[in-house]
């Protein structure tokens, strides 16, 4: 089968003949329908996040049709539509006992520890496949493994109540479904932040309202619109010791930070002025769990959440538009989300 693989770090992914993988009892094979780009992959071609076995399959976003089972799997069979939760995990250590398998003692995430959906086919554990509804397409069921899913959880780590007030910085694939996951959990404001006037516009047609990092520090333009105050919660999707800071100092007394994106250069905080003396928290946020897709699943099937902006451009399995994909991710610029149809 072909699968576009990161062979060398720092270098261009590969379109490569692999065998087909097999499957044991517990398993099961899916033929890949799309496969989401995340500007995590950028991270991991780079090496900015360790990533191996060398060569790997990236991909980590993932739909498709389930091909065949292990005699062992009931839940579910060949020709099922499916999406695929990236984590496989063993589901008895003491991390996965209490909710939270993402960081499982013997944990692997697709396409990053092991293969994953740049590929025609992948095969895993059934328990990480769950059953995609037929009113969500297969672009939207492999963005929301990821994309929905990381930025639900940061909203629950951040304990975002009803009537509160949230800061988005950085809207792109992440952060379109963070600004109306926020409004549907109740928050009265959401304020988008970025430099991108399409990314700001798409963020105000979910209802938040725009900040345009271009014009003037976000920080001072949210303290403008909420008279000093600050915001409840914030997330930063990014990655940047820049707007990880902005997202610390944009916040309320006892507002809460939610660090997403992947950084490679540490953060500085004035702990006095922008931790202590407001009883502010900075919490790191790390993937998601498999009890939040189906929150999720049903929010999408319903037309609740919104996806189809995120998951309308397509490109083929093709190393060179992967490449070019993971380039202008790399640079802050593209699509909201790039899904490959293989």
């Amino acid at each position: 089968m072909k699968a576009v693989q990161l062979v060398e770090i720092g270098m261009p992914l590969q379109l490569r003949e692999v065998p087909p993988p097999e499957i044991g009892p517990q398993d099961a094979l899916v033929r890949v329908k799309a496969a989401g780009i995340c500007h995590s992959d950028a991270h991991y071609r780079a090496g900015k996040s360790p990533v191996g076995p060398l060569p790997q399959t990236l991909g980590h976003e993932v739909s498709g049709v389930v091909e065949a089972v292990g005699p062992d799997v009931t839940a579910v069979g060949p020709g099922q539509r499916v999406c695929l939760h990236y984590l496989v995990t063993c589901g008895s250590c003491e991390h996965c006992a209490a909710g939270r398998e993402q960081f499982c003692t013997t944990g692997q995430m697709i396409g990053k520890h092991r293969d994953g959906g740049y590929a025609e086919y992948i095969a895993l554990p059934a328990r990480s496949v769950v059953p995609l509804p037929d009113a969500v397409s297969f672009e939207a069921g492999a963005v929301l493994m990821c994309s929905s899913a990381t930025s639900f959880h940061a909203l629950r780590q951040t304990r975002l109540k009803p009537g509160e007030t949230v800061a988005v910085f950085g809207v792109g694939g992440l952060g379109a479904s963070a600004v109306q996951l926020a409004r549907l959990s109740g928050a009265v404001q959401v304020y988008a932040v970025d430099l991108n006037p399409e990314r700001l516009a798409q963020a105000e047609s979910y209802g938040a309202i725009p900040v345009d990092a271009r014009l003037a520090d976000p920080v001072d333009l949210i303290g403008e619109a909420t008279g000093g105050r600050g915001v409840d919660v914030s997330l930063e999707l990014i990655g940047l010791p820049l707007t990880m800071r902005q997202a610390v100092r944009a916040l309320a007394v006892q507002g809460r930070a939610g660090l997403v994106g992947i950084a490679d250069q540490p953060l500085e905080i004035e702990t006095y002025t922008e931790l202590l003396g407001t009883e502010a928290e900075v919490i790191g946020c790390a993937d998601h769990l498999l009890d939040e897709l189906p929150t999720l699943l049903d929010l999408a099937s319903r037309g609740a959440l919104d996806l189809s902006a995120v998951s309308a451009t397509t490109i083929p399995l093709d190393a060179d538009a992967i490449n070019a994909t993971l380039d202008n991710l790399e640079k802050f610029s593209g699509a909201l989300r790039t899904v490959i149809t293989p």
